[in-house]
């Protein structure tokens, strides 16, 4: 069977959206994932993943690590052997980098897309226009590597379990990595109580270094579960919810990937078409033509947080009650 290599060197939501294409992969290949230390734990729970390599990439990672000698070196070493390497990257990313490490640990084979003249790094030079969802542009990567797939999202059967809350629950997970992508608290603390007193339990989600946000959020009202659960576990949980509400960051698309319909309040700093939850029911919150549009911006650029400074909390039942209905 061939040995490929996929790389996805970002974060949690980016390797959830590539599954698509790693199980296109998967069928007809023996599959390891080049990933990063953030992008781990998503990659162990994507059907087809059989190994995984692990590498914080300095062209990728924000904020960047140093480039280092022994650990690039090392990374050459453990690509040996390879048939073949299907590279997955974001509009706002290269696939050259990559490339060229790949060619010198001897891989036959590299596909990926490329604006930039790639010389002989790219066996598979893949054009993508540039408004395609992300999980489509990956999927084209696969196609032109000679693996066509379905877009459906999934995860492992087996998720790790964490005993849920009180029916009907919904999850608000107000945290981002990107400041300018989370959900401000005292909106998500507001909408806590305004779903519990609509006969929700409120269950509070968020990373290890977000307690201090998730036990404000949560108050008296919500279950505070802030760095509580493994991406599994999380993922397990939202499989039960009527909805989670979240910004745009790696847990509305693990939401999206067990079928959870999705509140998002989204800034539009990255274009919506290409990183919407997908393949679920969403109901999007937020100016989509606020002046942050299109920036990229990690921290919000503008004053006030206007894309979603009109967003009361009430928008947000609203909308939960909305994709309950059709969660029922």
């Amino acid at each position: 069977m061939t040995k490929a290599v996929i790389v996805r060197l970002d974060s949690v939501g980016d390797v959830l959206l590539a599954g698509p294409a790693i199980r296109a992969v998967a069928q007809a290949a023996d599959v390891t994932l080049l990933c990063s230390s953030v992008g781990k734990a998503a990659a162990d729970l994507l059907p087809g993943v059989s190994d995984t390599l692990v590498f914080d990439a300095p062209w990728v990672r924000v904020p960047p690590p140093a480039a280092q000698r022994a650990a690039t070196a090392r990374l050459i070493w453990e690509l040996r052997g390879f048939d073949e390497a299907i590279i997955l990257t974001s509009r706002f990313q290269n696939s050259i980098a990559s490339a060229l490490l790949l060619r010198l640990a001897g891989v036959k084979r590299i596909t990926g897309i490329s604006d930039d003249y790639p010389g002989s790094l790219l066996d598979e030079r893949v054009r993508v226009p540039d408004d395609v969802h992300e999980v489509q542009r990956n999927l084209a990567v696969a196609a032109a590597a000679g693996y066509p797939g379905d877009d459906s999202l999934d995860l492992v059967a087996d998720l790790p379990e964490v005993p849920r809350p009180r029916e009907p629950y919904v999850v608000i997970h107000p945290g981002a990595d990107a400041p300018s992508r989370a959900i401000e608290a005292e909106l998500a603390a507001e909408v806590v109580g305004e779903l519990a007193a609509q006969g929700f339990t409120p269950v509070v989600t968020g990373s290890p270094g977000e307690t201090e946000l998730t036990s404000r959020v949560a108050g008296s009202d919500g279950i505070d579960l802030g760095g509580r659960t493994s991406l599994g576990q999380l993922a397990h949980l939202l499989r039960g919810a009527r909805a989670v509400v979240v910004g745009n960051t790696g847990p509305a698309h693990l939401a999206a990937s067990v079928g959870t319909p999705v509140v998002s309040l989204f800034p539009p700093v990255v274009p919506w078409q290409k990183w919407a939850p997908y393949g679920v029911p969403v109901v999007r919150l937020g100016d989509q033509q606020a002046p942050c549009a299109d920036t990229r911006a990690r921290e919000c650029p503008v004053p006030g947080h206007p894309c979603l400074a009109g967003v009361g909390s009430h928008d947000v039942v609203e909308a939960v009650q909305q994709l309950a209905g059709v969660a029922a």
